[in-house]
C-alpha cells in the first residue's frame, strides 16, 4: 500500500511503524509541519493495559519506552491543609520529547519517510495518489475540516481554563493540589515523567480565572512556541508551597479551554481520522497520546486483517468507537466535576479525596478497597462519623431520616408504571409487585405514578386515587408492606398532561389510543411529539379543578396509610410541562420566566402539603435537564429544587428528560447522578433536604460509591428491582452484611446465604514446599524515587 499520514505526532508515527512491521513493502510518508525537536508538552501517562498492547505489537519499541519510565502507584491529594495518600493505582509516565524521539528513531530504522517542517499536501491530491490517507493532524485537523460535511464534527468548548506547564521539582507520585483562594478554587494536576521533571497543569473555572485577573492577556496573540510569561510568573507566586523552591518550566504554555471533539463518522472513502482529529478526552482521566496510539494499533490491525481498505476502516471504527465513547463519557464526568470543584469545598478531606478519585465513575469503592484497603476503611469511618452513626457498615445499609421518617437503609424502589390497573384500581398484580419488592429489603418502596383523575391517566392501565374503591385497594397494599417488611411505602401522584390518552407501553409507548381516547391538556397547545395529540391549553378554572383533584388524591393517599407522598413534576407530565420552557409558551403569569413557570406547580404543592399529614414527609420528582436546546438545564433544576425546598419539600428525587420526543439524552452508567450531586452540593447543606439519585444505577458498588462521595442521600433503582425483587437482600449477602438494615422475612431466612456454585466448596491442597511471602496490599505504596532501586516503601 501507498500510505499518506498527515501529522507526525505519536499517533501518526506509531501507526507508520506498525504498518511497516506488518509489511515492509508499504510505502509510507509522514508530513509534519513542525521540526523534529519542536515538541510541545511535558509528560505522557500510560495505563498498564495500553503498555501491554504496545509490548505485544512492538517489543523493541516497548523495551525502549520501559527504560525511560517513571513508575509509581500513589496519588497524593492536598486539600484543606491535609495530605491524603491513596495507593495501588499503577502509573507509568515518560517525557513526551523522549517518546517522539524514540518513534522518530523507529521510523528511520524501519524505512518510513518523515518530512519535517512540511505541511501535508492538499487532501484531495493525497487521496488521488495514495491508497490510504490517515489524518493524525490533531485537535484542529485540516483534513477533518475539509470533509466536515461527512465527518460531522461537534466541538464542545468547556468552561475551565488550564495551562500546561512543567517543573524541575520531581514529584514522587501523582499530585492533586487543591487551593482555596480569595477568587475561588484552583487546582494543580502534577506527575513525574523522568528523574529531572514533572508535568504541572494549573486549572480553574473561568469565573475564578477572571476574578484573579488572568484575563489580562486574553486578547494577546501568542505565536506557536511562545508562552504567557506574565501568567507563569503569577502562578509561581500563587503556588510556592507546591513548587517548594523549584521553577516552573514553559513550553508553548498559555491559557486554554478544553475542547471535546466528537465526530459522527471517522472515515470517508480511503481517508480516516485518528487521535485528536477524531476525538478528545479531558486530560484529567488520561492521555490523548494514549488514545491516539491505541487508535493506531487498532487501525493497523484492521488493515492487516481485512481484504479492502474500506472494510478495514469500517472495522476500525466499529472496534474503536465504543472504547472511545466509553472513555469520553468518563472524561465528561471528570471534567464537569473539576468545573464544579468549588462546590465540594466543605467536604471532609477523606471524603473529598474519595469523591475526587471516583469522579469519572470508572473507579468505585470496591476498586479502591482492592487497591488500598486502609483508605477504604477511613472512608467508611468518616461517613459513619459525619452522619452520627454508631457503627461502620456498607453505606447503603446505614439508616437515613427523610424528614421525620426513619429509613432502615438508603435503597429506594423507584416508581415504575405497570399499566395493569382496571378503572384505576390497583389489583392483585400490584399487591404482589410492591409486596415482593418490599420483602426484598429496600428502605422505601414507591408506587407508580398514581393519577389524580381519569383524564390524568397516561394509559387506560394506570392506577388512580380519584375514588374510594381505589383508596381501599391501595390500603390493602400498604398494609401488606407494613406487616411483612421493614420498608416504608410512598405514593407518587401526578397528572399525565399532554402525555395522556396513550396505548399501553408494550402496545406502542407514547402512541395515541386508537379508540376510547380522552382530551389531553397542557400549559400550551404543543404536542409531546410528532403524532401526539395536541393538548388544550388550560384555563384558570381548569387549573383550580386539577389542583382540587391533587388535594383529593392526597387525602385518600393519607387515609390509605402511605408513609410518604411524592409530587410528580418530571418526565413531561402536566406539572413538568409547566416547568419546561420547551412545553410552556404561556404569556400570562404562569409562563415565561422560571419564577412564572414554577408558579402553578408550587400552588399544587402548597395545596397538597396543606392536607398531607404534617408528620409524614413529601418529596418532589423533577427532570433536572430536558435534554433539549430550548429546555431546562441543571442550573434551572437547582433553582427549581430550591423553590420546592423553601415550600416545605423534604426530598428531591432527581431524574431527567422525557419532556419531548425529540430529546437527546446522553445515557451511561449512573448518568443522572451528577444532577443529583449538583443539587445536593448547592442546596442540601443549606436546607437539609434529602436528595435522591436515580437512573442506570444497578450495582451495590455504584450505590455505595455515590453515597460515600456525598453525591446523594438515597439511591433509587427501578429496572434492577424488576430483574431481582430481592436485590437489596442479595446485596447484603454479597457484602456479608447482617443487621437491622437488611432483615430477611422469617420464612425466607434460611436462604440468606448465597448458594454455592460449581466448585466453590472445593478445599485446595497445599502444593508448595515453601510458602511464598505475599505482599500486604494494605500497607504498600510505590513512589517515584529517581536514582534508587524501585522497591515498595511502607
Amino acid at each position: 500500500m501507498k500510505i499518506a499520514i498527515a501529522g507526525g505526532g505519536p499517533g501518526g508515527l506509531y501507526f507508520a511503524t506498525l504498518m511497516k512491521q506488518l509489511d515492509p513493502a508499504h510505502d509510507i510518508t509522514v508530513w509534519e509541519r513542525n521540526a523534529p525537536d519542536d515538541t510541545f508538552g511535558f509528560g505522557v501517562v500510560f495505563s498498564d493495559e495500553t503498555l501491554d498492547g504496545i509490548d505485544n505489537a512492538d517489543t523493541v519499541f516497548s523495551a525502549a519506552m520501559a527504560r525511560r519510565f517513571a513508575r509509581w502507584t500513589d496519588i497524593d491529594i492536598h486539600y484543606g491543609g491535609t495530605t491524603t495518600t491513596v495507593g495501588g493505582q499503577g502509573f507509568a509516565a515518560m517525557s513526551r520529547k523522549e517518546l517522539l524521539r524514540l518513534l522518530q528513531e523507529r521510523c528511520r530504522a524501519l524505512g518510513v519517510t518523515v518530512l519535517y517542517s512540511t505541511p501535508a499536501p492538499d487532501t484531495e491530491l493525497l487521496r488521488s495518489t495514495h491508497d490510504l490517507v490517515v489524518a493524525a493532524d490533531g485537535l484542529n485537523s485540516a483534513v477533518r475540516q475539509t470533509y466536515a460535511e461527512v465527518f460531522s464534527p461537534t466541538l464542545d468548548h468547556r468552561r475551565n481554563k488550564y495551562m500546561w506547564l512543567g517543573t524541575d521539582r520531581v514529584f514522587e507520585a501523582f499530585q492533586f493540589f487543591v487551593k482555596q483562594t480569595q477568587w475561588g478554587t484552583m487546582q494543580v494536576h502534577g506527575y513525574p515523567y523522568s528523574d529531572g521533571g514533572s508535568t504541572f497543569i494549573v486549572e480553574m473555572h473561568e469565573d475564578v480565572w477572571r476574578k484573579a485577573g488572568f484575563d489580562v492577556t486574553e486578547d494577546t496573540h501568542f505565536p506557536p512556541g511562545v508562552s504567557d510569561e506574565q501568567a507563569v510568573r503569577r502562578l509561581a507566586e500563587l503556588f510556592p508551597e507546591v513548587l517548594a523552591g523549584h521553577e516552573l518550566l514553559t513550553n508553548n504554555s498559555k491559557w486554554l479551554s478544553f475542547t471535546t471533539v466528537r465526530n459522527a463518522r471517522w472515515h470517508h472513502g480511503t481517508t480516516v481520522l485518528i487521535g485528536d482529529a477524531a476525538h478528545t478526552a479531558h486530560f484529567s482521566i488520561g492521555s490523548g497520546t494514549k488514545l491516539a496510539m491505541e487508535d493506531s494499533l487498532a487501525l493497523a490491525a484492521c488493515l492487516h486483517e481485512q481484504p479492502r481498505v474500506e472494510s478495514a476502516l469500517a472495522a476500525y471504527e466499529a472496534e474503536r468507537r465504543p472504547v472511545v465513547e466509553s472513555t469520553q463519557r468518563a472524561a465528561q464526568a471528570s471534567l464537569e466535576w473539576f468545573e464544579n470543584i468549588g462546590a465540594y469545598a466543605g467536604q471532609d478531606p477523606v471524603q473529598f479525596s474519595f469523591n475526587l478519585l471516583t469522579r469519572s465513575r470508572r473507579i468505585t469503592y470496591d476498586n479502591l478497597r482492592a487497591r488500598d484497603a486502609d483508605f477504604a476503611d477511613r472512608v467508611d469511618a468518616v461517613f459513619a462519623s459525619s452522619h452520627n452513626l454508631p457503627s461502620v457498615a456498607p453505606a447503603m445499609f446505614q439508616p437515613h431520616h427523610l424528614g421525620s421518617m426513619r429509613l432502615e437503609n438508603r435503597i429506594v424502589v423507584s416508581p415504575m408504571d405497570m399499566y395493569t390497573a382496571v378503572d384505576g384500581v390497583p389489583g392483585e398484580f400490584h399487591l404482589v409487585h410492591l409486596g415482593s419488592r418490599a420483602m426484598g429489603g429496600p428502605g422505601l418502596v414507591m408506587t407508580e405514578m398514581v393519577c389524580v383523575s381519569p383524564e390524568g391517566r397516561i394509559t387506560p392501565g394506570c392506577t388512580g386515587l380519584w375514588n374510594d374503591e381505589q383508596r381501599d385497594s391501595w390500603e390493602r397494599v400498604v398494609s401488606f408492606v407494613h406487616s411483612n417488611s421493614n420498608a416504608r411505602i410512598g405514593v407518587q401522584i401526578g397528572h399525565s398532561g399532554r402525555k395522556g390518552s396513550t396505548r399501553l407501553m408494550w402496545e406502542g409507548i407514547d402512541d395515541p389510543l386508537e379508540s376510547g381516547n380522552w382530551e389531553v391538556v397542557g400549559p400550551s397547545p404543543l404536542p409531546y411529539g410528532k403524532g401526539s395529540q395536541i393538548p388544550r391549553e388550560l384555563t384558570r378554572a381548569d387549573m383550580d379543578r386539577i389542583t382540587a383533584e391533587f388535594v383529593d388524591a392526597a387525602r385518600r393517599g393519607a387515609a390509605a396509610g402511605f408513609d410518604l407522598l411524592e409530587l410528580h413534576c418530571a418526565h413531561g407530565y402536566l406539572l413538568s410541562s409547566f416547568l419546561s420552557p420547551a412545553a410552556n409558551l404561556r404569556t400570562d403569569e404562569y409562563g415565561g420566566s422560571l419564577e412564572n413557570r414554577l408558579r402553578y406547580p408550587l400552588e399544587v404543592f402548597d395545596a397538597v402539603r396543606a392536607v398531607w399529614p404534617h408528620e409524614r414527609p413529601m418529596s418532589v420528582r423533577i427532570s433536572a435537564t430536558d435534554w433539549l436546546p430550548e429546555g431546562n438545564t441543571v442550573e434551572e433544576a437547582v433553582d427549581i429544587a430550591r423553590s420546592f425546598a423553601a415550600h416545605g419539600a423534604d426530598a428531591i428525587d432527581v431524574s431527567s428528560g422525557q419532556v419531548a420526543k425529540d430529546e437527546r439524552p446522553v445515557y451511561g452508567r449512573s448518568y443522572q447522578t451528577p444532577f443529583a450531586d449538583r443539587i445536593r452540593q448547592e442546596i442540601g447543606a443549606a436546607t437539609g433536604i434529602t436528595v435522591i439519585a436515580v437512573g442506570a444505577i444497578s450495582s451495590y458498588d455504584d450505590v455505595n460509591t455515590i453515597l460515600l462521595a456525598g453525591r446523594a442521600d438515597l439511591c433509587a433503582l427501578g429496572r434492577t428491582h424488576l430483574y431481582d425483587p430481592h436485590w437489596t437482600l442479595h446485596a447484603a449477602a454479597e457484602q456479608e452484611y447482617r443487621g437491622a438494615a437488611a432483615l430477611w422475612p422469617l420464612p425466607f431466612r434460611a436462604g440468606r446465604r448465597k448458594p454455592p456454585s460449581a466448585r466453590t466448596d472445593a478445599v485446595r491442597p497445599r502444593l508448595s514446599l515453601l510458602r511464598a511471602d505475599e505482599p500486604d496490599n494494605r500497607h504498600v505504596h510505590l513512589r517515584w524515587t529517581p536514582h534508587r532501586d524501585q522497591e515498595p516503601v511502607a
